[in-house]
């Protein structure tokens, strides 16, 4: 069965962001993501990691203004500077944290701008982030999402596109991060995505469409999905990105129901 994260930016939001951890931990999870750690110290945040037994997966780099809109940084003109400053920042909470992969949002399209100059953007902040945490031991994640219903505009809205910068970026510690959320509304065909992309991906996500509740609320058929990660040998962790129609508690029964599976096997 796959190691299954909590994301805490989603789930058990009736409990301060603290307690979160220890409400994920006692729902039997190991471990645990969420967007930005940025509003807390890191070294309180590695004290509720402690503290709940949970392993810390992944976060991002510091996505700019987002109160402003803006959804990170890395394909925007001029803000080299400000990007630089999030990975240097990223790494710190990494080093503190444990954490061995964060996900560099890619921005939103601004109005004007060639598409020649925000991929050629794109690849240079990708590679110094890249270089500068690998001193780390830390992996870069580029996602794709989607700009149809999500994030529109968002810049990196194609697994292709994805595939391509990765290839471009040419870096070892820069891997490819799935949410089937967004590849489903993108492009759908999740099976056939998930073997074919799989030597390149390094995180997984889900939720269920449409709605982005928690799996089996919609029309992805996640046991079958789970079985071929394990035939694929996926090893790495799968993200519970999802909002809970109701309570995050009541709404596990499909991770109740994959242990039970588990066991009987």
């Amino acid at each position: 069965m796959p190691k299954f994260a909590a994301n805490l930016s989603f789930l058990f939001t009736d409990q301060p962001f603290p307690a979160r951890f220890q409400a994920a931990a006692q729902a039997g999870f190991k471990g645990v993501e969420y967007l930005f750690p940025y509003d807390w110290p890191a070294t309180e945040v590695a004290g509720w990691l402690t503290a709940a037994g949970v392993e810390q997966v992944l976060f991002n780099l510091h996505p700019g203004d987002w109160a402003a809109g803006e959804r990170g940084l890395a394909c925007l003109p001029d803000r080299h500077g400000d990007f630089a400053d999030s990975v240097e920042q990223a790494l710190e909470y990494a080093m503190l944290l444990d954490c061995r992969q964060v996900h560099c949002m890619a921005g939103l399209r601004p109005a004007g701008v060639a598409e020649s100059v925000l991929e050629e953007n794109y690849i240079a902040n990708l590679r110094h982030a890249a270089d500068h945490l690998a001193t780390a031991g830390v992996t870069v994640m580029i996602e794709p999402i989607n700009s149809r219903i999500d994030m529109p505009g968002y810049w990196l809205d194609s697994v292709d596109q994805a595939v391509r910068l990765l290839d471009k970026i040419d870096r070892d510690n820069v891997r490819l991060q799935l949410d089937l959320y967004h590849v489903q509304i993108i492009q759908g065909d999740l099976a056939r995505t998930l073997a074919t992309q799989l030597p390149r991906v390094g995180h997984i996500q889900i939720a269920d469409n449409p709605g982005r509740h928690e799996p089996g609320t919609g029309e992805i058929h996640y046991p079958f999905l789970f079985r071929e990660m394990d035939r694929l040998g996926y090893a790495g962790w799968v993200g519970c990105e999802y909002k809970p129609q109701a309570d995050t508690l009541a709404g596990l029964g499909w991770l109740r129901a994959m242990e039970v599976v588990h066991v009987a096997a």
